[in-house]
């Protein structure tokens, strides 16, 4: 894992250039109706915490098998990409799934010096580990506390939910949807999920609270949640900002120097030739 100087110095350029000319070479982010995200709606109210999302998604991604019996609340981990928890709550027990949200604009890809991090035309957020320096900056910047890093293997992974983007490249759903018994997941264009949620708190409203979480969160999120109580109870953090992430920084991005933007690339460019000429004398002094 790691940048080659060809990257480097492509990176670089890229960066000067956006700085040099200004906000002319920022696209303004689409409006919601132009994109066609796809995402998940997650309806705990169905769920059964059988948990066999978490079982089909490890057996998918290559991932160790979950352990049968669980207390704590979990997170996921580099070895699990969802986890189900259960909590007690004003209408007793109720369970809540979570794995990365993959927001519309999301902060881990806004943070990438590399592109490793993408957020794809159609919705999933995922990782090119050909792209990844390894300066963990997604991990740091990613207001779900989702990308998490294999600190003990000796090839590490970013790893995290990628909604199944092989499988839907192939035209199928994500593998936690296509087997769950309780029908808790749906897939589908992310603007009819949010009309689908509506119409079940219309309809039900003694069913669920009145808020779709992740229609607006962290400006707007691929996996969205209804629930019978406020979303606190379920350990969702309830104080994010409506407005995306990455909004924070362009401002700054167009009020200092371009030097001390671009100081972090120069440095890691420098380091990489330093480290290839390094290779280069060990291999003549053989």
């Amino acid at each position: 894992m790691g940048l080659n100087r060809r990257g480097f110095f492509n990176v670089l350029a890229v960066t000067g250039a956006s700085l040099a000319v200004g906000k002319k070479t920022v696209a303004s982010p689409k409006s919601e109706k132009e994109i066609e995200f796809y995402g998940i709606l997650y309806d705990s109210t169905r769920c059964v915490a059988c948990r066999t999302c978490e079982y089909e998604c490890a057996a998918a991604h290559g991932l160790p098998e979950p352990q049968p019996e669980v207390e704590a609340i979990r997170k996921t981990d580099e070895t699990c990409n969802t986890v189900v928890n259960t909590f007690q709550t004003e209408n007793g027990e109720v369970y809540t799934k979570r794995q990365c949200m993959h927001c519309n604009e999301p902060a881990c890809a806004a943070a990438c010096l590399t592109q490793a991090m993408h957020k794809s035309k159609t919705g999933p957020v995922t990782w090119n580990g050909d792209k990844c320096m390894g300066c963990r900056y997604c991990m740091v910047s990613c207001p779900f506390d989702m990308p998490k890093f294999e600190y003990q293997s000796t090839n590490p992974k970013i790893q995290k939910c990628d909604m199944c983007m092989e499988r839907q490249q192939a035209g199928e759903v994500p593998i936690c949807v296509a087997n769950c018994p309780a029908e808790a997941v749906l897939f589908g264009k992310r603007r009819d999920l949010i009309n689908e949620a509506r119409r079940r708190i219309y309809e039900n409203p003694d069913q669920y609270v009145d808020h779709i979480y992740g229609e607006h969160e962290a400006g707007g999120t691929g996996w969205l949640y209804l629930s019978s109580v406020p979303f606190e109870e379920l350990g969702m953090n309830t104080h994010l900002r409506h407005s995306s992430y990455p909004e924070l920084t362009k401002g700054f991005l167009y009020s200092v120097p371009s030097v001390f933007v671009l100081v972090p690339t120069l440095l890691l460019g420098i380091h990489q030739a330093t480290v290839n000429n390094h290779l280069k004398v060990d291999d003549n002094d053989e």
